[in-house]
């Protein structure tokens, strides 16, 4: 299937952002929601950045503290033996390689704007930042919904209590409401659809079960879009395949005469993320027409496969001009790039996909 990626990627890297923090560096500009405002391209930026030091003998774990805002560094030592440090974004216990006690950086959210989709400037201050205790290790992965004139924005929000789901809405991307946690830990990677569907709102979500099950998508509904219930498995993990490891949603459902294209990620052994596709029917998103075999993106070009997290590239919103989908995606966990693919393509290629969940 032809991808046609944008000559200027990426768009945005960590040089484009500047610090917010004094003593940090931003280490991550990525995996952005995205938004169509006023005859602009808004991408909401999950920027990373961590406490600078001079010393590799130990590592720094920023956590911000809301009611008092006010910033903590805390100091772990490699030579600590209660602590593992493989992973660079993660301090883990050594005895529980599932858990983790501190991250490596903190994430907030800033916007960057284009007339092109191509070139971006990018806000000094945040949107988006930690504002209540949910938050304190930082909020990542946005997504936006537009409604009407209301745009919904909700993305993980991490502290030692786990990672739920926060919403907020807005509609000038001046100010925002919150309200609150919408699906509580341990969930992430929820996408609401664009409209009602026989009177319910629609939402994905992965929850990150620890004692049986596998990290699969599921399906929510609502009559609100606080208050979600009904929940039900939608798609499973594939073992042997290049979603063997865990799958999630990633842009906001596109409606098509053939049904609700999602696009969704997928990670191998190994820990390598692809995009791929699946087709949901319009009258019952409960319904998985079908499902690609292959991914329709995968890390190829040297920004995908080489950064602070490689071999990655993971969407969090995309616009649809017509039949032209521009995916914004992330990637290895460090910048944002876009590639183009025809939405009949992606169809034609999901006929020759799979049904199975």
């Amino acid at each position: 299937m032809p991808v046609y990626r944008y000559a200027e990627n990426p768009l945005i890297t960590p040089d484009d952002v500047k610090p917010y923090h004094r003593g940090f560096e931003v280490i991550g500009a990525f995996n952005a929601g995205v938004a169509e405002y006023k005859n602009e391209t808004l991408l909401l930026l999950r920027v990373a950045e961590r406490p600078k030091t001079s010393d590799p003998s130990v590592v720094l774990s920023p956590v911000y503290h809301p009611k008092e805002k006010r910033m903590e560094i805390r100091t772990f030592s490699r030579r600590d033996a209660r602590f593992n440090f493989d992973d660079s974004r993660v301090i883990r216990p050594a005895d529980q390689p599932q858990c983790f006690c501190g991250l490596t950086s903190l994430s907030y959210l800033r916007l960057a704007r284009s007339k092109d989709g191509h070139h971006f400037t990018i806000d000094d201050q945040p949107f988006i930042y930690p504002f209540n205790d949910y938050q304190i290790f930082g909020i990542e992965d946005p997504r936006i919904t537009r409604i009407g004139t209301v745009y919904y924005i909700y993305f993980s929000a991490v502290s030692p209590m786990g990672i739920g789901v926060n919403m907020v809405t807005t509609r000038d991307f001046k100010t925002y409401e919150d309200h609150g946690l919408i699906f509580a830990p341990e969930n992430k990677d929820a996408v609401i659809f664009p409209e009602k569907i026989h009177g319910l709102y629609y939402a994905l979500h992965r929850p990150a079960l620890k004692s049986v099950g596998s990290p699969d998508i599921w399906l929510a509904e609502s009559d609100n879009l606080n208050d979600w219930g009904n929940h039900r498995h939608l798609m499973s993990i594939r073992k042997g395949e290049w979603d063997s490891e865990r799958i999630g949603a990633g842009a906001v459902p596109i409606k098509t005469e053939e049904g609700w294209l999602v696009i969704y990620h997928g990670m191998s052994a190994g820990s390598r993320y692809c995009l791929g596709a699946a087709l949901l029917a319009l009258d019952d998103p409960s319904d998985v027409l079908a499902r690609s075999k292959a991914p329709i993106l995968e890390p190829e070009r040297d920004y995908e496969k080489d950064g602070f997290f490689g071999d990655v590239v993971f969407s969090c919103g995309a616009a649809a001009d017509g039949k032209t989908l521009r995916l914004y995606y992330g990637v290895s966990d460090r910048s944002m790039a876009c590639a183009e693919l025809d939405v009949d393509d992606i169809l034609q290629e999901l006929k020759h996909g799979e049904t199975m969940r």
